[in-house]
């Protein structure tokens, strides 16, 4: 069936200089997720360390005091405000758990309780070396919408977190960073086939289709909101391009397809109440693209295996790592 879910983010740098003026940023935040709720978004997401953009983290000792035990009071009221709006949002900023500090964002239910927290499983050597500790999930959470990952900055350019939140079911992966990811997140998106959605602590915060193309870009508006649809998937066009007009026939507009010519992909979709998009692909015999490439990949080992050679040699490895 279709599955229609409205993300957005926010893409900002907040202005205050202290912690004094944290009420400042807090009525700030309450307006951005207010607006996005106007723009009919079920989640926002925030940038990384929002509330704690202003600490010189760097310094002694600053981080550790600037950390919130979680409910703390920014946390609280964004809790407020997500209950209030009656929407999800995802609040990153330092966290304390006992003596030990991490880089986390924090998934807020419409009921206004928390309902996860993502560590950063890639801080950078120098977030380290200034006490935050690694996280080692790459936790997937449930919404009443869907299956959502989270990542944070750095974590962008590692494979086993990336492909992590795919194999561990994620529909929407949710981007908050202080850089700004550019093609990245767009080729991860079509890599995993997965929505990506990035929240910057600047401008250029994108929301990304499976297919790696570019659904909306935020510039001088901070906020950027985009209606997608969970039941789609990304295959490609080996072994599949010929049942599209079967499934025309049968279903009509209530299947949607979106070509990837260059990359010879597309992406199906289910348009109507009750088409279970698994269901339509078990139907019709598609072979969905990680499964095809895994099978490339057994059937070359094969060839090499009967001519008496290595699947491996310098710089190739048998290891598939396709995200299923």
């Amino acid at each position: 069936m279709s599955r229609y879910v409205t993300v957005a983010s926010v893409s900002y740098r907040p202005t205050i200089s202290s912690d004094n003026d944290m009420d400042k940023l807090l009525d700030e935040a309450a307006r951005f997720a207010w607006r996005a709720c106007q723009f009919g978004a079920d989640i926002v997401a925030f940038p990384e360390v929002y509330p704690h953009m202003h600490v010189p983290w760097n310094e002694e000792g600053r981080l550790a005091q600037a950390a919130e035990q979680l409910p703390g009071s920014t946390t609280a009221r964004m809790m407020a405000e997500a209950k209030k709006l009656g929407m999800y949002i995802i609040w990153p900023l330092w966290e304390r758990d006992g003596d030990t500090l991490y880089n986390a964002a924090v998934l807020i239910d419409r009921q206004g309780e928390i309902a996860g927290v993502y560590h950063k499983v890639h801080p950078t050597i120098g977030e380290i070396e200034n006490g935050i500790m690694p996280g080692t999930e790459a936790s997937v959470l449930e919404t009443d919408f869907g299956k959502i990952g989270m990542c944070i900055c750095f974590d962008l350019n590692f494979r086993d977190i990336m492909t992590g939140l795919k194999e561990n079911g994620a529909e929407v992966i949710f981007f908050s960073s202080m850089y700004r990811g550019g093609m990245q997140v767009r080729a991860w998106a079509y890599e995993l086939g997965c929505y990506l959605v990035s929240a910057i602590g600047a401008e250029l915060g994108q929301i990304v289709d499976l297919t790696g193309r570019q659904l909306e870009l935020s510039t001088y508006e901070a906020i950027i909101a985009h209606r997608i649809n969970l039941s789609r998937r990304l295959l490609h066009m080996d072994h599949n391009w010929d049942k599209m007009d079967d499934m025309l026939e049968k279903y009509g507009t209530d299947v949607s397809f979106d070509y990837v010519t260059q990359e010879a992909c597309y992406a199906i979709g289910s348009e109507r109440e009750g088409l279970d998009i698994e269901a339509l692909i078990d139907e019709f015999g598609l072979e969905r693209r990680e499964d095809y490439f895994r099978r490339c990949n057994e059937v070359r080992a094969k060839a090499l295996e009967e001519a008496g050679l290595s699947a491996e040699g310098p710089g190739i490895s048998s290891d598939l790592n396709f995200p299923r």
